[in-house]
């Protein structure tokens, strides 16, 4: 897949009063969020959506999470067709944004004309996930089939709106004028975010954030940086070659690619030991990518009219970070061992807005408070400051996979007390700090305009569904040098 590639826009230094900025509870569609404070799961009462009540998005259960056991032979073919699940709820909330208000108005036209289609679209997929399955000699998968049906929410509810087995009342079929555009939207300037409510001011929270690293006897206390830049190639494209191999467009979002330049939906092992790097040390070919950072000011990018931009409600400028660091680091209790090549890493969830946060990790802050962490809001910088985005990768790793059927079970985060679970191994923990200099958002006004990651469309560009990926191609002889840093407590580049 060809990348877009182009001349990044410089910002004009402004000064922007951000009083207005500092008033959580925005309006629009979207009024309340989901998440009462950082790292605070969502509430999961059932529900039925009653006429007139405002919906926000698709939710759906996350498939990909639940398949533990895919044999490796099929596993290319399952991810394929677990991303034609999310281009069928892409696709969804494309038609749901168009039909909003009439949905608001008669519940049971969202039923015909959104869920039930969905569940139909998802029971096929559903069903040939489970033939791959059997067809590898893997024990069929149990309730994959429940997992057919989604439903509408709105941003502030918790728990489960119109449900996808509901039987409509009104049958009538009924297209209609397209209902684009009729209210606020739910916020953003292509209609699903971000919100005011998903922005707080940094000086109004308390420090959080400790000294993850202890002093007991056996910890691997050195840091090993490697330096690849901040994407001033501007090398984007919306795949994901670990989630959604040979899909292009995988993602419906856009990442940036710094390290290994090959990487794209049909890049293999071979392909990235073979690319070109951006890092220092060549020796480092490792790929490092996350969803892009926008500015929502009205303007136009490149990929207005493209797959991962504009196609899939991802607008505004793309920023380019202000800088990248990249830290390997040890751990508190015990040596470190050298990662596998080829190991995948994802930290964080894409779809933590549907999902819930157990898998949300990436954090959010601004230079000069970075003891104050937020996982569920972007922050408010004061004058001078600049936002950061913090990426801590798993540091535990199963000593025999270098990816997984769910993309996560070959590695974990190290327990509260430092150590590794049973069967798992410690590794250099990657910690990856993005900062951007960005203006404080505009909410109203002539003017308006937010910073947001990308996110799939439905996910409605929410700061927890923001995640980090990372492919292991360094070569032998650097991992050796990093580990042996690492484990000597030296400082190395």
């Amino acid at each position: 897949m060809a990348r877009t590639t182009r001349k990044r826009s410089t910002l004009a230094n402004r000064a922007i009063a951000a009083t207005a900025a500092l008033i959580l509870g925005g309006g629009g569609l979207i009024a309340v969020n989901v998440y009462a404070s950082a790292g605070e799961s969502r509430q999961s009462p059932s529900r039925t959506q009653a006429a007139g009540q405002s919906v926000s998005t698709i939710d759906c259960p996350d498939v990909g999470n639940e398949l533990e056991q895919v044999p490796t032979q099929e596993r290319r073919n399952v991810d394929r067709e677990l991303a034609a699940l999310d281009t069928q709820i892409t696709k969804a909330y494309q038609r749901f944004a168009k039909l909003r208000k009439r949905i608001e108005q008669n519940p049971q036209y969202g039923q015909q004309q959104i869920l039930t289609p969905l569940k139909n679209e998802r029971t096929v997929v559903l069903k040939r996930i489970t033939v791959l399955i059997e067809r590898g000699k893997a024990p069929k998968p149990q309730g994959l089939q429940s997992m057919a049906s989604c439903t509408l929410r709105a941003d502030d509810d918790g728990g489960q709106g119109q449900d996808g087995n509901g039987q409509g009342q009104d049958q009538g079929q009924g297209g209609g004028q397209d209902d684009a555009g009729q209210d606020g939207g739910s916020g953003g300037q292509a209609g699903n975010g971000p919100e005011q409510s998903d922005f707080v001011d940094i000086t109004s929270v308390r420090p959080n954030a400790g000294d993850p690293r202890g002093n007991r006897r056996g910890a691997s206390r050195g840091v090993f940086t490697t330096s690849c830049g901040v994407n001033e190639n501007g090398n984007f494209n919306p795949d994901n070659v670990i989630v959604a191999p040979g899909v292009a467009n995988g993602a419906h979002h856009m990442h940036d690619y710094i390290g290994n330049q090959a990487n794209d939906a049909f890049a293999s092992d071979d392909d990235l030991a073979a690319g070109e790097t951006t890092c220092v040390d060549q020796g480092d070919k490792s790929s490092y990518f996350w969803p892009v950072l926008r500015l929502q000011n009205g303007q136009q990018e490149a990929d207005a009219d493209a797959d991962g931009g504009g196609r899939d409600q991802n607008v505004g400028e793309i920023q380019t970070p202000s800088e990248v660091t990249m830290d390997f680091v040890g751990n508190p209790r015990s040596k470190v061992t050298a990662m596998p090549r080829f190991l995948r890493i994802i930290t964080g969830d894409a779809k933590a807005f549907v999902n819930g946060d157990a898998n949300a990790n990436a954090s959010w802050s601004c230079t000069g408070f970075e003891n104050r962490q937020l996982k569920d809001k972007y922050p408010i910088c004061p004058q001078g400051s600049q936002v950061v985005r913090t990426f801590t990768f798993q540091s535990c790793w199963d000593g025999q996979n270098t990816d997984s059927a769910n993309h996560r079970t070959h590695v974990a985060f190290a327990q509260a007390n430092g150590a590794c679970p049973s069967g798992f191994r410690a590794i250099p923990k990657l910690v990856q700090r993005i900062v951007y200099d960005v203006p404080p958002p505009v909410f109203d006004g002539a003017d308006p305009s937010v910073y947001a990651v990308d996110s799939f469309p439905e996910q409605l560009h929410k700061p927890i569904t923001d995640h980090g990926d990372f492919i292991n191609v360094f070569d032998d002889n650097l991992m050796k040098k990093m580990v042996s840093c690492i484990n000597g407590g030296r400082t190395c580049r």
